[in-house]
This record gives C-alpha cells, sequence and structure tokens, in this order.
C-alpha cells in the first residue's frame, strides 16, 4: 500500500512517500501529485518510509521529476535507503535526472 502526506511550509512543499513505489501508483502519480506540486517552487521527496521501488516506479518517479524541473521547480529526493541508491545508481538515474537532485 501506497501513501503519501504534503507538508506544505510556504516556499517548500515536502511530499513524504510511504510504502512500495510500483506500478498501483500510477493513478496517484499521474492524477495527484503531479497536479499538487506545478504551483511549487520547491519540491522535496522524501523517501524514508519506501522500502520498494520497481521498474514501474522509478519511471513515475524519473517523470515526475522531469516534469517538475521542465517548470523549473527544484527538486530534491532525501533520505533515500542505500539499498534503493544502489538500484537508481546501477540504473544510472542520477545520470539522467540529475545527481544534484539526490540529497542525503
Amino acid at each position: 500500500m501506497f501513501e503519501y502526506q504534503m507538508v506544505n511550509d510556504g516556499i517548500k512543499m515536502t511530499v513524504h512517500l510511504k510504502g512500495d513505489m510500483d506500478i498501483e501508483i500510477t493513478e496517484v502519480m499521474e492524477e495527484e501529485l503531479i497536479p499538487a506540486l506545478q504551483k511549487a517552487q520547491e519540491v522535496e521527496l522524501n523517501f524514508a518510509a519506501v522500502s520498494f521501488v520497481d521498474s514501474t516506479g522509478i519511471g513515475l518517479l524519473m517523470n515526475l521529476v522531469q516534469h517538475l524541473k521542465e517548470r523549473e521547480i527544484l527538486v530534491k529526493i532525501t533520505h533515500l535507503s542505500e539499498d534503493i541508491y544502489e538500484v537508481f545508481d546501477l540504473l544510472q538515474i542520477p545520470d539522467i535526472i540529475g545527481r544534484d537532485v539526490f540529497s542525503s
């Protein structure tokens, strides 16, 4: 089960993601998160409670980050587990969406 909570501090929208990121989040990502984040100046995607990301989740994440960057919205991915980052690194995701997107 996937859940998220958005916290807006006026400048930055922090999205606390929880659960597995797989094909089941497609609708949430495309119909809820992307539209909700379009007016933010800065977005933090907090992965502290994400334990699994499959290829669909990676694709959705890449789409979200690229969508936000195209609108000149600063995006940071934080609190990513070492295991998930290792998979991202093997797939060269940081090279594709930008190493500057990843933060501890």
